[in-house]
């Protein structure tokens, strides 16, 4: 007995307190029917594991369980809203904290009020991978949290919105932090690609495209600011866009972040208007934005902004492209911004440096060396892009 009390004590205190966590299966032949069956029986910590070929439409739900991991299994998981909404607002209202939902669909959401999500995060930090969100009214709706960081990578968004202009792919608003990477955002109803009032933003190696005969308003709407990091992305607007500018920062002072700095960085901007804004700054921010070894392709003008510091940029109409028509902007041989770039420093203790390029669908590849940076979200590697395709 006094070796079994010691053992206990010495685990106790070099463990810390023994953390209970599950695992519980959802779908056809499963000990539950539906994930939110699953959730109702969880325990903080627990994960789920969805089966892709379970029939989960209209299977909504919210819950303030924590560190709840979801994940669909043996395929994506869809959840189609099929009519059905949690509380008015979403397919899933998560107001735990620590969720991670990995592998899942989600699609059809409506709610009276316009602002159908197929996730709505009210609680502190979310994840989000390798999911889909499409034909909803917001595909992923945040409200204010501070301390919370959201992080959402290798994730599609498609054709949200209800057409109001005030619904999008995905809105993100008061939160500490948000890091968006290797995604696929393209064709939103009416509203903008990504738009973001996060204090912080690192916008890293996406394809933000609207897409022939979208209606899709920005590709980026930042309109409160904050730190700003826009690095190595392929961003198009349709010649059908309502609106003219792409990445829009800072146009609602109203509603303003702390800082007001903002870095583009190595990408690759293509305008299918016959005129617009690249990147559009509001008056009222006093900092230059940087903008530096992008390309800017098209018409229109590169920045509204007088005082933005324009770094080894290429401005052009020329064809410069593998294929644009199907959105692969990697470089032809001999196109001037081959090795025309320059080392893009850091920006508020960061590195600009790009070292990743977005490689389709939903993915991403080391940006390799290859002598001097070149300019854009590619490094030229001749015959190697058309053996790798989007790669």
């Amino acid at each position: 007995m006094f070796v079994r009390c010691f053992l206990f004590l010495v685990l106790s205190i070099t463990t810390g307190p023994i953390a209970w966590s599950q695992t519980l299966h959802v779908g056809p032949g499963q000990t539950y029917a539906t994930p939110c069956a699953a959730i109702a029986a969880a325990i903080a910590g627990s994960t789920i594991l969805i089966e892709a070929s379970g029939n989960y439409a209209g299977n909504v739900c919210g819950w303030t369980k924590n560190g709840l991991t979801l994940r669909g299994v043996n395929g994506r998981a869809h959840i189609d809203a099929a009519g059905n909404n949690a509380q008015g607002k979403a397919i899933w209202v998560i107001a735990g904290n620590d969720t991670v939902v990995d592998n899942i669909e989600f699609s059809g959401c409506t709610v009276p009020d316009g602002n159908g999500a197929g996730i709505r995060q009210e609680g502190v930090n979310l994840t989000v991978r390798n999911a889909y969100f499409h034909d909803n009214q917001d595909g992923i709706l945040a409200g204010d949290k501070a301390g919370s960081t959201i992080l959402i990578e290798n994730t599609e968004f498609l054709h949200n919105g209800s057409g109001t202009g005030q619904t999008h792919n995905l809105y993100i608003n008061h939160v500490d932090t948000l890091i968006f990477r290797y995604n696929w955002s393209h064709g939103a109803y009416v509203g903008h690609l990504l738009k973001s009032r996060a204090r912080q933003n690192f916008v890293l190696y996406n394809r933000l495209t609207g897409e022939a005969g979208s209606t899709e308003s920005y590709e980026i709407n930042l309109p409160s600011g904050g730190t700003s990091y826009v690095i190595g992305n392929l961003i198009e607007q349709p010649a059908t866009s309502p609106n003219g500018a792409m990445l829009d920062y800072f146009s609602e002072p109203a509603d303003p972040n702390p800082a007001q700095e903002l870095f583009v960085v190595n990408n690759t901007f293509v305008n299918n208007r016959s005129s617009g804004t690249f990147v559009q700054v509001n008056g009222a921010v006093s900092t230059a934005a940087i903008l530096r070894n992008n390309i800017f392709h098209g018409g229109g003008t590169v920045s509204n902004q007088a005082i933005a510091v324009l770094d080894h940029n290429l401005a052009t109409n020329a064809a410069i492209f593998v294929n644009a028509a199907n959105y692969d902007y990697h470089l032809l041989a001999g196109v001037v911004a081959i090795d025309a770039g320059i080392d893009p420093g850091t920006g508020l203790g960061q590195s600009l440096q790009p070292t990743q390029h977005y490689a389709h669908p939903l993915s991403a590849a080391a940006r390799p060396t290859s002598g001097i940076l070149d300019i854009g979200a590619y490094e030229y590697l001749g015959d190697l892009i058309y053996r790798d395709g989007f790669q």
